[in-house]
């Protein structure tokens, strides 16, 4: 299943369960948890099936017949033993007089009878939620195309409903807390590249941080998750902590997740011993008791300066995560944007922050981000492990104008804006080839979604092609003909991502050069053969070598975009002028000719099919909303043209308004903030294809409109008055 297909089962899922909930009289908050429970319910029945038959397979055959399956089996497998009443089969074909609600309640008990790791954190209040409802919830899991899904997209399910729940306040402000965008998520992963030893997240929510730690993990290669990191979890809330056990049980991370307060206790005991941090703690906590004995001897605090004057918990979070960090360790976090330049007993505590040498790079939020408030933020990067030659810089990022728009009131990154984050930081850390190397990205991925449009228009038009070569009675062929040229893209071959990868690795470089060395980069841009400010790729082998193969730069990929909207309006045109002379066709026809009438008959129906088909292609490829495949082309050719614009020469340099490297000595005289915004500058940002003229027209209609009322409600109050 490629990544549109998961995407439209995950939005069709989704509509389907929502609009199940609109027609009952169950909240958003209510109907949470026994939705996600359902989805881990039918999670654990598919790894079950698909456990089954590699684990029968791989047991010998004794003299008494093959060996009996045990739990042990399945857990070596990576999956649960369902017991028989827990099976999502079962349930689905329960006869419709036998009480749903308490056989769920059954099912999810049983489970946690038999693993304790899941003891109270499955949903056991069904008998709250009508039955019928729940049989037809339970068929929306039970679809073909659900039954075959592995265990990943399961995750992506589980985690698209907790992100739909939170963007429909379940729990009011709670939603804030359970989840944290994922975009956020993944420029924290991406800029600390979590691949090692013990991460924690101190206010976990739904956990999250784990699951996104994980996707970097399996992206990258090495080793499976639960070899590479062990993960400790801690969270206020009960049912918070029972989303974040359940979403690391459908991902198969093994993590220890503990309900505590984070202000009075540290129940994992992981002061200096973290190798990573990650957070989206609770912003401006008031009424924190600093009296109390454990924060006034908290080892997680500055000895001097660490228990700040002001009534918001956001100075001791920050204190936290500087603590929890081995000589090495790496924090991110979410902070609200006033901690940059907080005054007082906070900028002494962020001045002995700045002074230890390991705030590493500070990342500025625009608005809209979460789905619950609109308040911008800073994203917080620490690293007690710098390079020497960082020791004294702070790398400031300003990305309130970088976002994608998913709705008026959200939006977030895109990839190619978290790869060329990524690239910033890595520059930053002394990575040469970094910027060189997220251009390549970013070229590959702009091929390979102009290759996949290529191949959806494609198969529109044959359709269109195959209708009119069933068609006798109308002479097509200049149609035909035209359909017969099918748009043809290459994508990035294997064998040409081999040799990419062979030239960044370290075996090919000139002898006794490193990562810095300004050797190596002469050399890598020397075999490339680059010419980055025409906007050539810089590795043509990216593209498969043969007749008709072509490199496709920045240029030619933008060109790419009126090829892929033209068809719709092309394909329009020729079913226009086919429903032209079907119709003449119907009024000359001889009535007792009932076979001529019958064909016709046929040719008008596939025309309506044609015409279905046009407007799905219409809705999927034609119009602007974040997640259709040709937005998203457009987005990715942005995002490349940004980096390109940004970095022409192919190597890092501090861009007004977007980025840059301080030193410490700069920080100290802008009275220490750490406000990115302070340093960059401020660079006027386009948006290219936003109609601004159009927009102020519809801004004075409506400034009219509101000056009319106006002067009408001043009329009637005076009329009222005299």
């Amino acid at each position: 299943m490629n990544q549109q297909q998961i995407k439209q089962l995950e939005t069709e899922l989704w509509a389907s369960a929502d609009n199940l909930r609109a027609n009952s009289k169950l909240t958003a908050a209510e109907y949470k948890d026994p939705v996600l429970g359902l989805i881990l319910l039918r999670y654990a029945q598919n790894r079950y099936e698909q456990a089954k038959i590699t684990i029968e397979a791989s047991l010998p055959v004794t003299p008494r017949g093959k060996v009996k399956l045990t739990k042990e089996h399945f857990l070596a497998a990576g999956a649960m033993l369902v017991p028989e009443l827990s099976q999502y089969d079962y349930l689905a074909n329960l006869p419709e007089g036998v009480g749903i609600c308490e056989a769920l309640n059954t099912a999810m008990r049983l489970i946690e009878e038999e693993y304790t790791d899941l003891a109270g954190i499955l949903p056991k209040n069904y008998q709250e939620m009508d039955p019928d409802l729940l049989r037809e919830l339970i068929r929306v899991f039970n679809k073909d195309a659900v039954k075959n899904l592995t265990g990943d997209v399961f995750g992506r399910i589980y985690e698209y409903f907790l992100m739909k729940f939170s963007m429909s306040g379940a729990g009011a402000q709670e939603g804030g807390e359970f989840f944290t965008p994922p975009s956020l998520v993944q420029l924290i992963v991406n800029l600390i590249q979590p691949d090692h030893g013990i991460i924690h997240d101190p206010a976990c929510g739904s956990g999250g941080m784990f699951v996104q730690t994980g996707h970097f993990i399996e992206e990258h290669g090495g080793k499976s998750v639960n070899e590479a990191i062990k993960c400790y979890g801690t969270e206020l809330k009960s049912n918070n902590t029972k989303l974040a056990k359940m979403n690391l049980a459908i991902h198969g991370i093994e993590g220890k997740v503990i309900e505590s307060n984070s202000f009075y206790t540290d129940p994992h005991d992981l002061v200096g011993k973290c190798d990573f941090v990650m957070a989206n703690p609770p912003f401006n906590v008031n009424k924190v008791d600093k009296d109390k004995d454990y924060v006034k001897t908290d080892p997680r605090l500055f000895k001097d300066v660490g228990i700040p004057k002001a009534d918001n918990g956001n100075y001791l979070w920050i204190q936290y995560f500087y603590h929890y960090l081995n000589a090495t360790g790496r924090a991110g976090f979410v902070m609200a944007s006033s901690a940059t330049d907080a005054g007082n007993t906070e900028k002494a505590i962020r001045q002995k922050l700045i002074a230890t040498g390991a705030v590493d790079c500070i990342v500025s939020v625009g608005n809209n981000f979460f789905y619950t408030r609109s308040l911008p933020c800073h994203v917080w990067f620490l690293d007690r492990g710098k390079r020497e030659q960082n020791r004294d810089k702070i790398l400031m990022i300003d990305a309130r104008n970088t976002f994608r728009k998913v709705t008026t009131t959200i939006n977030d990154y895109s990839p190619g804006q978290l790869l060329t984050f990524s690239a910033i930081m890595n520059a930053y850390r002394g990575d040469l080839l970094a910027i060189d190397k997220a251009n390549e990205q970013l070229q590959a991925q702009a091929i390979e979604q102009a290759a996949n449009l290529a191949e959806a228009v494609n198969g529109l038009r044959q359709q269109c092609a195959d209708s009119i070569a069933n068609n006798s009675a109308l002479d097509f062929s200049a149609a035909q003909a035209e359909l017969a040229q099918p748009l043809s893209v290459n994508k990035p071959s294997p064998e040409g991502q081999i040799r990419q990868e062979r030239i960044w690795s370290r075996e090919e470089r000139p002898q006794g050069s490193g990562q810095d060395s300004e050797e190596t980069l002469g050399w890598v841009r020397g075999s490339t053969n680059k010419q980055q400010s025409q906007f050539k790729p810089p590795h043509p082998n990216l593209l498969p070598a043969g007749e008709g193969a072509e490199s496709l730069d920045y240029a030619a990929c933008h060109d790419l975009v009126n090829t892929f909207e033209n068809p719709v309006a092309s394909l329009s045109g020729l079913l226009e002028a086919y429903k032209t002379q079907l119709d003449a066709a119907k009024k000359a026809l001889d009535k007792k000719d009932s076979a001529a009438k019958k064909q016709l008959d046929e040719q008008g129906k596939l025309l309506r099919e044609l015409t279905a088909a046009i407007t799905v292609y219409q809705n999927q490829y034609g119009k602007s909303q974040v997640g259709e495949p040709l937005h998203d082309y457009k987005q990715a050719l942005k995002d490349w043209h940004h980096l390109l614009e940004n970095f022409p020469d192919g190597h890092y340099a501090d861009v007004e308004g977007l980025c840059k490297i301080v030193d410490l000595a700069e920080v100290a005289e802008n009275d220490y903030s750490l406000t990115p915004g302070r340093y960059v500058g401020y660079s006027i940002q386009v948006d290219e294809d936003f109609d601004y003229r159009k927009r102020l027209g519809e801004i004075r209609a409506e400034l009219a409109v509101l000056n009319q009322e106006a002067n009408n409600l001043n009329d009637l109050i005076q009329e009222i008055i005299l």
